[in-house]
């Protein structure tokens, strides 16, 4: 019986011990792998959209957020829920952030893959300052932007926070 048991933590320890092999072979060490983009000029246009959407947010300039979210706008936050009007996104935008909340972007973190005949998906991490209360500093939480492209016209047209 002790001669059974030993055979089989034997044999259970190959088992496994090959399985973390093939494992290591099959997936190496994906999360600490530096992100290169797929196509550096797509990533250059969505990092400036980032900024100039993020620069907008930052000032108020409601008339920019305005241009750069979509019609079919769809906005998940964990915190919040599901908006799906891009007016009410903006007037959440106007009356509960401008002049109160900006956000910074960590730098580097941002990642663009494409979307074929559609647009590309950004996600990246990034914090948000209250001015009301500064000494309460935010943690970094990440963020995901589809973006839409039509012609040469970029627009938000999914974005999921999460905090």
């Amino acid at each position: 019986m002790v001669l059974q048991k030993l055979q089989f933590i034997f044999f259970t320890a190959i088992l496994l011990n090959s399985a973390l092999g093939y494992s290591q072979e099959t997936y190496p060490d994906i999360l600490n792998r530096a992100y290169v983009p797929v196509n550096q000029e797509l990533y250059d246009t969505i990092v400036a959209l980032d900024k100039k959407l993020f620069d907008a947010y930052n000032s108020c300039d409601m008339a920019t957020q305005e241009a750069l979210y979509s019609e079919d706008l769809e906005f998940y936050h964990d915190q919040g829920g599901l908006v799906t009007s891009k007016q009410q996104v903006l007037t959440a935008l106007e009356n509960n952030i401008c002049g109160k909340v900006t956000r910074t972007l960590i730098e580097g973190s941002i990642e663009v893959y494409p979307i074929k005949d559609f647009g590309a998906v950004e996600i990246g991490y990034h914090t948000f300052n209250n001015k009301n209360t500064p000494e309460n500093k935010s943690k970094a939480s990440r963020f995901i932007v589809v973006w839409k492209q039509t012609n040469d016209h970029w627009t938000v047209s999914r974005v999921i926070s999460l905090h």
